[in-house]
Order: structure tokens, then sequence, then C-alpha cells
């Protein structure tokens, strides 16, 4: 069966979205509605462009050596990519046949695992966001509950998936200690877990929320500084400790 996917956007050269330079391919569609999001045009699952897997893989072609030699390959994003489950395993599956790309997928978890299974059988990586470890604090801050993202974390632990854990740093919001100490617990009952990114809090998106309207909640709040992000990283890595796992030590890394 041939599906096709609704696009927000693409990056023929990314570099921070997984390993080496990669095609970067955001997809349209969002349960979430995170206060931080610099893409909030790509929420509407009905907006975007159409287009099928050939189309993609002829967007990418071009540039596929660049992608090998580097030890990168093809990301995919959003909006959530697991709502095209479909759609994006197709892509994979082609890229894995075709030139042998390696694979990731950049998700916020917030997906059933049994309509993620065949996605997952043709993806190397997982950027897994998790945003609040706090249940209460993670419905304010994105519009929805943490369980099935936590249980979507747990799967790909569960199935030896690799993963970096990413979290937005957003001051007030998921900078706290206790916060972060439950996310390095958790992150120390996980297998596969490679790395680990602090990613601070940016106000680059905020013009996008202007043009379509919808009031920006989080209006003052600064950047976190260097500082900020390396008390972070402490404080996660004591919460792994606390779980018997020394991030350092098991080869990860926080920025």
């Amino acid at each position: 069966m041939n599906h096709a996917g609704r696009i927000h956007s693409l990056e023929t050269f990314g570099t921070v979205d997984g390993p080496g330079i990669r095609f970067v391919l955001f997809v349209q569609g969002c349960a979430l509605r995170c206060q931080y999001c610099h893409n909030p045009d790509s929420w509407d699952p009905a907006a975007g462009r159409l287009v099928s897997v050939e189309d993609v893989l002829a967007e990418i072609e071009p540039y596929v050596e660049y992608y090998k030699s580097s030890g990168g390959g093809i990301t995919v994003t959003g909006g959530e990519p697991t709502l095209q489950a479909p759609f994006v395993a197709q892509l994979f599956k082609a890229c894995k046949e075709r030139w042998g790309l390696h694979t990731a997928l950049d998700s916020s978890g917030f997906c059933e695992t049994s309509h993620a299974r065949e996605l997952l059988d043709v993806t190397d990586l997982v950027l897994l966001d998790l945003k609040m470890m706090n249940e209460a604090g993670h419905r304010e801050l994105t519009g929805q509950p943490n369980e099935r993202i936590l249980q979507f974390a747990r799967y790909l632990s569960e199935r030896g998936t690799k993963m970096w854990i990413r979290r937005v740093l957003v001051p007030g919001w998921t900078d706290g200690a206790e916060e972060l100490l439950a996310l390095g617990t958790f992150l120390g009952e996980l297998n596969g877990v490679e790395k680990v990114e602090i990613l601070p809090y940016h106000r680059m998106g905020v013009y996008k929320w202007k043009q379509l309207g919808i009031p920006y909640m989080l209006e003052g709040i600064q950047e976190p500084s260097k500082q900020d992000v390396e008390r972070a990283r402490q404080w996660i890595e004591k919460g792994r400790l606390a779980s018997g796992i020394n991030l350092a030590a098991a080869g990860h890394s926080a920025p």
C-alpha cells in the first residue's frame, strides 16, 4: 500500500537532529499544545502539503552521499510523526532499501505503542522529548497527561531501541530540582539511552503564535543561561546516580 503524508517543511542539511548530516522532514499534526512550541503552524493535521513517499525520496536523493559519508541519514520530526506512522514507516523502509540510510524519529512519545510497532521496526534511533515528569505540570504545559509518553519510553526500553532523551529547559517550568531528579531517576530505569540533550528554551517561534492569533503564555520568560543548563545536567545526573547508574560511566552524555 502506498501511503501519502502531510508535511510542514523539510531541511536538507540538518545537524542537530541525530548523528551526522541529515535530511529532516517536518510532518504536519500534533496532539500536544506545548506552550513553548516553535512550530504551532504544524499542529493542524489537515494543513501542510500532501506528498507521496516517492516525492520525499526525490528530495533526498541529490544529497545521499553527504548523509552517508557523514554518518547521517534521515530524521522525521513534526508536529508528531507517529500520527502518520504508516507513511513514515514506508518512507524509512524505502530509505533503508534504496540507500541504507540511518533513520531517526523525533517524537513526543504521545502514542499508543501498538500504533508504532511497524514504524519502530525500521527506526534506528528515537529522539524522545520528555517534557515533564510531574503529571499536573505536564498537563498544564502541554494540554495532555504524560502517562502515555512514559509508557512509550518504557516500551522503547523493552525493545532495546536506541534513544536520545531531550529536555527543553524552560525556566520556572521544567528546570526545578525535584523535576530534574525525577527525570534522571526515570532514565536510570531505561535501557538504550545513549545521550541526554538539554535544549535551552528559546523565543524564535513566538512570531508564529502572533501570526496565528494564539496567546503566547510564556511571555516574559527569559532563555536559560549556560550555568542554568549545567545545573540541570547535574540534577539529572544525581537522579541517575540515585537509580544506581552513572550517566558518564555508562558512556552517555548530557551537553
